[in-house]
């Protein structure tokens, strides 16, 4: 009797959002930090092998702190109706010192040298 379940190759798809809210470069004495937005779920080590993984970035560490959605009323003529923001978890990665650059800049060279056309 054949199964129905195939044994071959399997790939891992991430669904996993990580938004980036701020990053600062590296200076002398600091190196280069990114500040994203996770899922609540997601823990440290997920953070570090999807950074390292999929976009080849050298990570040295990530501290994480959970934060509860805002709590809401809205007071209407008839009703109030209250309303929870999504619980996230915001996470802190430290790169490693060769890593200098974090591309805060958003300068693409063939679109910024091309003069702008005047219809």
């Amino acid at each position: 009797m054949l199964s129905r379940v195939s044994n071959g190759f399997r790939m891992w798809m991430p669904n996993m959002p990580m938004i980036m809210t701020s990053a600062t470069n590296a200076t002398a004495k600091e190196p280069a930090r990114a500040i994203f937005r996770v899922l609540p779920r997601m823990t440290k080590h997920e953070i570090k092998e999807y950074l390292t993984k999929i976009y080849g970035l050298p990570v040295q560490k990530v501290n994480t702190m959970n934060y509860m959605g805002k709590r809401k009323i809205v007071r209407g003529s008839t009703k109030v109706l209250y309303f929870k923001y999504r619980d996230y978890k915001k996470a802190v990665v430290t790169f490693d010192k060769s890593f200098t650059d974090v591309g805060l800049g958003m300068s693409i060279p063939e679109i910024d040298d091309e003069p702008a056309d005047e219809i």
